[in-house]
């Protein structure tokens, strides 16, 4: 290296001598005159400023070798967008006001959770033709991001703020107008999906108060809370479950279980009928103690979850939650949503 280098052609200091690099001994520096040994000390300083320089150029070569992109001068996107992770620059007020894209200035929206390949699917992690097609449909993802974390954050509100006595009427009015803020509502690009569904009980799913309505949401009730938003008519339709009552616990705990095995199960290729087998399975093995009684857990077979396409909400293709559904196979870019809706006996139904 050229430090290296510039380091044969300075004179160096060893044991409190100063040698020559022209190969001089010590009985010659000793005889130097006064004029000489004062070059000597003004070639020490000089010495100490191109050794520190030396160490400089070291460091940046260091630098450099540790991170090749500086050498060329160019930049990985991926790395660049591993590093710069979508992160708010701002921080949410509570109530949620500030509309996603100004918490977000950057344009990119924070990831959800992620399945990786598994079984027969592995070979799509390492096939450069199928990680392609993937980053092209990075616009598409981006939007479905969008519409997801402000669901996340009308979802968490929400959460905080529901308890016993609230209308129904009062609480989708609350949580619609959240939503119509967070993502900046549009007309056609962006806005609700559906009217907000807030099922009681036996209700199973897709009852909304009309105006006027009077129903107050009590500590023993189950309510299913369905809503849904969408941007560039990308839906993410969620829905989830809400009890007081500690009773119901194991219900809940139910759906959730269920629900996670079904987003383990599904994947490219993987028919859904057998989707709808793990979950049934899952969901079969809870057992919730009502006042006294013991109800098993059942799935309803006639109400299933669906596919989604842009601007429809149920796109053709029906997702059971019981085993002996439909064969069809899970597509690449297929938004389908999980519904896990079951019952106790005939008395109560409950859907996440």
């Amino acid at each position: 290296m050229a430090g290296e280098k510039l380091d044969e052609n300075i004179p160096c200091e060893e044991n409190g001598t100063v040698e020559s690099s022209n190969g001089n001994g010590n009985g010659e520096a000793a005889q130097q005159s006064p004029t000489v040994e004062k070059d000597e000390d003004d070639d020490k300083d000089v010495s100490k400023k191109k050794k520190k320089k030396n160490k400089s150029k070291k460091k940046k070569a260091q630098a450099e070798h540790t991170d090749p992109q500086s050498l060329s001068g160019q930049t990985d996107p991926q790395s660049t967008s591993r590093q710069t992770a979508p992160q708010s620059t701002r921080r949410q007020t509570d109530p949620p006001s500030i509309p996603l894209i100004d918490l977000f200035p950057h344009g990119e929206f924070p990831e959800g959770e992620i399945q990786q390949y598994r079984d027969d699917n592995l070979w799509r992690t390492t096939s450069e033709e199928k990680r392609e097609l993937e980053r092209l449909e990075k616009p598409l993802y981006n939007s479905v991001r969008r519409a997801a974390e402000v669901h996340r954050q009308v979802r968490k509100y929400i959460k905080g703020i529901l308890k016993p006595g609230m209308l129904m009427t009062d609480l989708c009015e609350t949580l619609e107008n959240t939503v119509r803020k967070l993502i900046s509502e549009n007309g056609l690009e962006a806005g609700i999906a559906f009217p907000t569904g807030c099922s009681l009980n036996w209700v199973a799913a897709h009852w909304t108060p009309n105006t006027g309505d009077k129903t107050v949401l009590q500590y023993d009730d189950v309510m299913k809370l369905d809503f849904g938003t969408h941007v560039d008519g990308h839906i993410v339709d969620c829905a989830f479950t809400v009890a007081f009552n500690p009773m119901f616990d194991p219900l809940l705990e139910a759906s959730r279980e269920a629900t996670n095995t079904g987003i383990k199960e599904s994947g490219i290729d993987v028919r859904l009928c057998d989707v709808g087998a793990a979950i049934q399975e899952v969901m079969e093995s809870y057992e919730v103690e009502i006042n006294g009684k013991v109800y098993q857990v059942k799935s309803i077979r006639n109400l299933n979850g669906h596919s989604i396409g842009p601007y429809q909400i149920h796109a053709g293709k029906s997702v059971p939650i019981v085993k002996g559904g439909e064969q069809t196979k899970w597509k690449r870019v297929n938004f389908l949503r999980l519904k896990l809706s079951h019952q106790l006996g005939k008395d109560m139904s409950e859907k996440i």
